[in-house]
């Protein structure tokens, strides 16, 4: 019995830990500089594609922490897909439209952190520039210079979440660079 206490005991403790990271990353996703100077739409489609941008360069380096990594990146994963449809429904979307929307949601996911990781591993500074234009601003008009900073702030989270403590990247707590 108490095995199985501890058991459960760890998996709240983790989902708890999970849903704190989750929250760091929407956080840094909504940092006014992104929609104010960046160009970013405060739309709902723009605010997706920050928040999968930032878990996109987070979970990664997540996993790659040994011990809990994996299991809070899943913890974490799976919190920020639970706001998405807790987040459909709130905008109306009835119960047969949820599941087909939240599977568009997550192919969008994997297709957006695979072009940017793609684009990151191969300093390739015109793909990345490419795929958030495409993704990010929806394949719309932005200033290069606009453009330009956002792939620069892209690589530098990058080099940054490399760079920062386990035990930072564990708790939730790094400090993301100014956008």
């Amino acid at each position: 019995m108490r095995t199985l206490l501890s058991f459960l005991s760890r998996g709240r403790d983790r989902a708890r830990q999970g849903a704190s990271i989750y929250n760091a990353i929407v956080e840094q996703a909504r940092r006014p500089q992104f929609y104010e100077s960046l160009d970013v739409p405060d739309t709902i489609d723009g605010r997706f594609d920050l928040i999968v941008l930032h878990a996109g360069l987070y979970l990664p380096r997540l996993k790659s922490v040994r011990t809990e990594g994996k299991a809070l990146a899943q913890a974490a994963f799976d919190q920020m897909f639970v706001n998405f449809e807790h987040n459909l429904r709130e905008l109306g979307v009835g119960d047969m439209g949820v599941p087909r929307k939240v599977k568009g949601m997550l192919s969008a996911f994997y297709g957006r952190v695979t072009s940017y990781d793609n684009a990151i591993k191969d300093g390739d500074t015109a793909a990345l520039r490419a795929a958030l234009q495409r993704n990010v601003y929806r394949g719309g008009g932005v200033a290069p210079p606009k453009l330009d900073a956002l792939a620069t702030y892209v690589r530098a989270a990058h080099e940054a979440l490399k760079a920062a403590g386990d035990t930072d990247i564990l708790a939730g707590t790094f400090a993301w660079p100014a956008p």
